[in-house]
């Protein structure tokens, strides 16, 4: 049933009309040099005039020549069949045209189409490298900040959790609040004030607390450094954001009979956590911050000359405690890094004014179908090894400024370099590439008499 076998062939018609573009064909091949000087030729080989349209024998097939001017063409209608990887266009292409260095150019067309900008994921290995984030030489140098939240409501109003962490100590404190306003952050840092002092720097997310112009006065006033983390990168608080899986679960198991009432156990896990071992130190974050163990309850047995002894034994080996925690929190971010850059490549390499594509980071739902990636934008600034500041080019969809990373972003539409297509296609005549185009043209459209460049 010929009706029937149509259906499982790839369309490859496209949408020129076939009249126009044979005329258009045979002019640019008139005006090519290359396939005017094998036309003329007096042995040409491999190739035949049919119709005065070149075509080249391959396979036993009579493929027309495309032209340079028509080979972006021909290739992109190619792809816009199905929006093919490289693989598939050059099958659609190669058996029904001949064009040199095919492959290299069907690479340039695609990474040019702005659909597959937009809805294609990266493949292969993640871009950028992991960046550990310098937690200082002391404790009380480096805090970061996170809300955990919303939690079930209670009655005195508490819906989240404010957790700030010492990057080197791993000390934390955790603050019952009712909302995430920057107020709520403002005040539990100024209780930490009185007893600590301030941090050199705070790194936090990009939550409206911490973003508003009150909180960035705050650290202004004090002299404190604030690094916002990328929107949709976690990793860049890792510090937090493994402590809040910590929290929850300690604070289920602590509530389960009241889960309305887990605001009182707040203060539980805050001892519990600071008074455990942590591996990437090797002791408790209360020892390293204040050279004694934590006193609870449990210790009560302890006898008080040990104790003592203890003390007098922290006051001589403090420094040395500390620059052997420091040490193995960098052998620990070492075996992260090592083990996260694995999976990773080197970045793509932007410069300030590039146009890029971002990947979205928040789906609705029902949004299946929804573009991968927004763009264009254009970068405006640097903000660390792989990290941007962009700006929105025209009324797209998304937001009019953000910052994202290398590998949320890709090129987008980078100009086509017509001296490497010019370098492919010579490698590929010298290797003798069997080389394919594509056209709407029927082969049965071409009358049986051809003739063969030549011959009489």
């Amino acid at each position: 049933m010929p009706h029937v076998d149509s259906l499982s062939r790839y369309p490859v018609c496209m949408s020129i009309q076939r009249s126009e573009f044979l005329l258009r064909l045979v002019a640019a091949q008139q005006g090519d040099p290359d396939i005017r000087t094998i036309m003329n030729a007096p042995v040409a080989g491999k190739y035949v005039i049919k119709s005065g349209i070149l075509h080249e024998v391959c396979d036993g097939n009579d493929l027309p020549v495309i032209p340079r001017n028509m080979q972006t063409e021909v290739i992109r209608n190619a792809h816009n069949v199905g929006h093919f990887g490289v693989t598939k266009t050059e099958m659609l292409v190669r058996r029904e045209y001949s064009i040199v260095g095919l492959k290299g150019k069907i690479e340039s067309v695609i990474r040019n189409c702005v659909a597959c900008i937009l809805m294609n994921r990266k493949q292969g290995r993640q871009e950028g490298f992991l960046h550990p984030i310098d937690k200082g030489d002391a404790p009380l140098m480096t805090w970061h900040l996170d809300f955990l939240g919303p939690m079930e409501a209670t009655s005195k109003g508490y819906k989240h959790i404010l957790a700030v962490i010492d990057g080197l100590s791993k000390f934390c404190w955790l603050f019952p609040t009712k909302s995430t306003a920057a107020s709520e952050v403002i005040d539990r840092l100024s209780q930490l004030e009185v007893t600590f002092g301030n941090p050199e720097r705070i790194v936090s997310d990009r939550g409206t607390a911490f973003t508003s112009n009150n909180f960035e006065q705050y650290c202004k006033d004090r002299n404190i450094r604030h690094i916002l983390i990328t929107t949709g990168m976690p990793r860049g608080n890792g510090q937090v954001e493994r402590l809040n899986a910590i929290i929850i679960n300690v604070l289920a198991k602590m509530c389960i009979d009241q889960p309305g009432k887990w605001y009182r156990q707040v203060g539980k896990v805050q001892m519990a956590i600071n008074g455990s071992v942590q591996r990437s130190i090797g002791m408790t974050p209360f020892k390293l911050t204040f050279g004694v163990e934590m006193r609870h309850a449990d210790f009560a047995s302890l006898r008080e000359a040990i104790e003592e002894e203890y003390i007098h034994w922290y006051e001589s080996q403090r420094e040395e405690d500390r620059q052997r925690a420091k040490d193995q929190i960098a052998k620990a971010q070492e075996e992260q890094r090592k083990t996260f850059n694995k999976r990773r490549k080197e970045s793509e390499s932007y410069c300030i004014g590039d146009l890029v594509a971002i990947r979205r980071t928040q789906f609705l739902p029902m949004s299946k179908l929804a573009r991968k990636y927004l763009g264009p934008y254009r970068i405006v600034g640097r903000r660390g090894p792989n990290r941007f500041e962009v700006w929105r080019v025209g009324d797209g969809e998304g937001p009019n400024k953000t910052s994202t990373g290398t590998d949320f972003m890709k090129p987008w539409c980078p100009t086509i370099n017509h001296e490497e297509e010019d370098a492919a296609e010579a490698d590929a005549v010298q290797s003798g590439e069997d080389v394919g185009l594509s056209c709407p043209l029927e082969r049965g459209s071409v009358p049986d008499t051809a003739k063969v460049v030549g011959k009489s």
